[in-house]
């Protein structure tokens, strides 16, 4: 029989942290280039080249973020910004993704050993 699979991804708007319950290796951390210089620098030029830039950057960042979620059957996406629900939204459009089974949780920001704890309380580990 197959093992289950289930990680958690504590996001907000430049960080997204993965954190594989079963891994005895430490959490993975992947960054936007979304910086507030990127953000500043095209707002200087325009309104809509920093909305056109934040989209583009955006989706580089979740196309980090979907290649490590394929490896896994269950994921937990929480965090304090709205980002978690913007990547399961982008997530939902692709197909690839139909049989991995994707729950959202709003938290507050926590220390990074209560990110651990309410994955494995939200996983039952």
């Amino acid at each position: 029989m197959k093992t289950q699979k289930d990680a958690g991804i504590w996001l907000d708007h430049s960080t997204a942290n993965l954190m594989d319950i079963t891994a005895k290796e430490s959490n993975d951390f992947l960054t936007s280039n979304l910086t507030f210089n990127t953000k500043e620098e095209a707002l200087n030029k325009s309104e809509k080249l920093m909305h056109n830039k934040r989209q583009q950057m955006n989706e580089a960042f979740y196309k980090e973020i979907e290649s490590e979620i394929l490896n896994y059957q269950h994921i937990l996406l929480f965090g304090p910004t709205n980002e978690k629900t913007e990547l399961y939204n982008y997530l939902s459009k692709d197909a690839h993704f139909g049989g991995i089974k994707i729950d959202v949780k709003n938290t507050d920001n926590i220390t990074a050993n209560e990110k651990v704890a309410f994955v494995k309380s939200h996983f039952n580990v």
